[in-house]
């Protein structure tokens, strides 16, 4: 077994759960810190989506209070650069903070093992819009280290936990109340992320590209899919097959086009993106997927949220559903008919991508009647103040 195997495997031992358990419950019993809270993003990976962008808001204008990053030590490099207070995820430093915190901020679960104690408040702000069937809606689980009840009891114990829950629209408070079986207040207030795609200026673009170092005279595509359930090497390590033609399509558009490739989060394995240098970027690390979107032309996705959020810019967005029928009825299941109402064509090779890419580069693609519906069903609350509404909501204040 290599060392890393190892260590991996010491950490998620009872032992040593148990252990930090005991711990917090100890540490939670000295004196509450009060105007104290701690954020974290995608368990402790990045400095990202709604917890940073309610983080933003009340360092501007919250100066009273205390805030805290909760850290994977793995990801240290992605939070270096940023001026943050920040804890190393289940040290001593950080269950004395957790534990004696006033708020908790998350957008997506914590381990089960870790108590909340009863002056903490936890505000889940979740981290998309759902397509695919989530929680207890979910007929058939197929990841690994689960099962389907295992999966569905652990889902619901972690949320009865929640005091807050955000929700970006009416269509999405009403899946989350019943698919984490959630019982405690939801603000419905439009995601907190999504406020900069109101806000961005044309130098913010610039100033992402040369971060970047993109062309300034190309247009970008970003694409962003999902990983599937069932196509892992182990636990929490997931594949990704490439279907899209990066060949085919660096011959056609290397001229006007360069693309991102954004692998979500949960995706293990390394893309080798050499033989692209100059028209293809992995940038599945960059800290802001938002900065992603502001700089790009184009989204191509699947069935990821990103699209959700990408609808805001009222750019053009294709979907690339290779296995549309697998995804649909054997692994998740979605929750509306997403042939008939996405907000952009749905494609199922690589060679129909590249035809509306020629659409669009030769600016005979148009936004259909059927993107406004989307538009005014699924972002009706985003105006550039989710925020604000959000941290007046739940903390009680005034700003300015």
């Amino acid at each position: 077994m290599k060392i890393k195997d190892l260590i991996i495997k010491v950490r998620r031992s009872k032992y040593v759960s148990n252990t930090l358990k005991w711990l917090f419950k100890l540490a939670s019993k000295l004196p509450v810190q009060k105007n104290t809270v701690i954020f974290e993003s995608f368990s402790g990976k990045q400095y990202s989506d709604n917890p940073k962008a309610i983080y933003l808001y009340m360092q501007e204008n919250l100066p009273e209070y205390n805030l805290y990053w909760s850290f994977d030590q793995r990801y240290l490099a992605k939070f270096q650069n940023e001026d943050l207070n920040v804890l190393p995820r289940f040290s001593f430093k950080w269950i004395l903070r957790m534990a004696r915190a006033e708020y908790w901020v998350s957008n997506s679960r914590l381990p089960l093992w870790i108590p909340k104690p009863k002056h903490t408040t936890y505000i889940q702000t979740w981290h998309g819009t759902p397509l695919k069937k989530l929680g207890v809606d979910i007929k058939e689980v197929h990841m690994p280290g689960t099962n389907t009840e295992k999966y569905r009891e652990n889902f619901t114990l972690e949320a009865a936990k929640w005091d807050y829950l955000i929700s970006p629209n009416a269509y999405s408070s009403e899946i989350f109340r019943r698919a984490f079986d959630f019982k405690g207040t939801m603000v419905e207030s439009g995601y907190p992320r999504n406020d900069i795609l109101y806000t961005y200026r044309e130098s913010d673009i610039l100033k992402i590209k040369e971060n970047l170092k993109l062309p300034k005279d190309k247009k970008v595509i970003l694409y962003a899919p999902t990983w599937r359930d069932d196509d892992y090497y182990s636990v929490g390590k997931y594949k990704f097959d490439l279907k899209l033609d990066l060949t085919r399509l660096q011959e056609e558009f290397r001229e006007e086009f360069v693309i991102l490739l954004r692998m979500h989060y949960l995706v293990a394995e390394n893309l080798d993106l050499s033989e692209y240098e100059g028209f293809a970027y992995d940038v599945s690390s960059y800290r802001d997927i938002n900065e992603l979107y502001i700089v790009s032309d184009v989204l191509i996705t699947d069935y990821s949220s990103v699209f959700f959020d990408y609808a805001n810019l009222i750019k053009p967005i294709l979907f690339f559903m290779y296995d549309i029928v697998d995804y649909r009825e054997k692994l998740r299941g979605f929750y509306f008919n997403i042939e008939e109402q996405a907000p952009g064509p749905i494609l199922k090779t690589s060679e129909d991508v590249e035809e509306y890419l020629k659409r669009i580069r030769d600016n005979k693609f148009e936004l259909t009647p059927r993107f406004n519906q989307f538009y005014e069903r699924f972002c009706y609350l985003e105006d550039g103040s989710a925020s604000e509404r959000v941290v007046k909501e739940i903390f009680k204040v005034h700003t300015k």
